[in-house]
């Protein structure tokens, strides 16, 4: 609605809701430059493990090095085109997913959903710490179904128990919070695959900006490093290495002066840092 050019991976694997929430049903199709994504009615791309089966309720019942390869295969080969943001949708919990989009994915923040539950705001603790420990921002958070409006009155009924959006994203320091009710309507639409037509009234423009925040400042780190010149083709590949395969807190501090004239044992040294990261065990 912004006019920006968007993209959802589904990397809720083993159970994906994309394509029935949006109501894409045509099977994928490739072409040589890779998989091309299903589209919905607005334009937004989705790659989806329910786009590949001939029904929909078939199940998806794969270990985690399966589910990571999966996911690898939808970011590195699938035909994007031209997008100014990926959404990946991920399932609740700290799984093999997290990690894999983590590590693999140059992700610039992440937005975490809740309930008005503390079972549930527990959960999300987890995901919080573990994307601070992987220098990942969490740029807002969503307190979902967190009360029912009244059709005639207009009261707010907690169905749920009190909103503990605000609590909980002051104590993991989460910048932005936007609270969603109850809404049978929300409910149909995604039913009929319709959600696009959904209107939220202006909840999420704090997050928004958030998200579009952290955009801009990925943007200006990239344009920092392009415009650190003479380089030596070992400086560009160890470079192009760090960047890919580690979070921004790393290459923030490894990637500057690895440039023209820097010792290849400095190279070495920094490269066996890096091998040595717990994080990095793929480079």
């Amino acid at each position: 609605r912004r006019g920006y050019k968007t993209a959802i991976l589904d990397a809720d694997i083993t159970g994906p809701s994309i394509p029935k929430t949006f109501g894409i049903t045509n099977p994928l199709t490739a072409d040589a430059d890779g998989i091309l994504p299903g589209q919905t009615q607005t334009g937004i791309k989705v790659m989806s493990t329910n786009l590949m089966l001939p029904k929909g309720d078939l199940p998806v019942a794969w270990r985690g090095p399966v589910v990571s390869n999966a996911i690898r295969q939808f970011w590195s080969e699938t035909n994007w085109g031209d997008i100014d943001y990926l959404f990946v949708d991920m399932p609740p919990g700290t799984s093999d997913v997290f990690l894999t989009v983590f590590q693999m994915l140059p992700v610039d923040g992440i937005v975490t959903v809740s309930a008005p539950q503390e079972l549930v705001a527990m959960i999300v603790g987890k995901a919080v710490n573990l994307a601070h420990d992987l220098d990942v921002p969490v740029v807002g958070l969503v307190e979902n179904m967190a009360y029912f409006k009244c059709d005639e009155c207009g009261k707010e009924h907690h169905i749920f128990g009190e909103p503990q959006g605000a609590a909980v994203a002051e104590k993991y320091g989460i910048p932005a919070v936007a609270t969603l009710p109850i809404d049978p309507k929300f409910a149909a639409l995604c039913d009929e695959g319709k959600v696009e037509e959904y209107d939220v009234a202006g909840a999420l423009d704090d997050i928004i900006a958030h998200v579009e925040a952290a955009k801009r400042e990925e943007a200006e780190e990239k344009a920092e490093l392009r415009s650190r010149e003479g380089l030596s083709p070992g400086g560009r590949l160890l470079k192009r290495v760090i960047h890919q395969a580690t979070p921004r807190a790393m290459r923030r501090r490894f990637c500057f002066g690895v440039g023209h004239g820097a010792p290849v044992q400095k190279r070495r040294y920094i490269m066996q840092k890096l091998c040595k990261t717990p994080q990095n065990e793929q480079i």
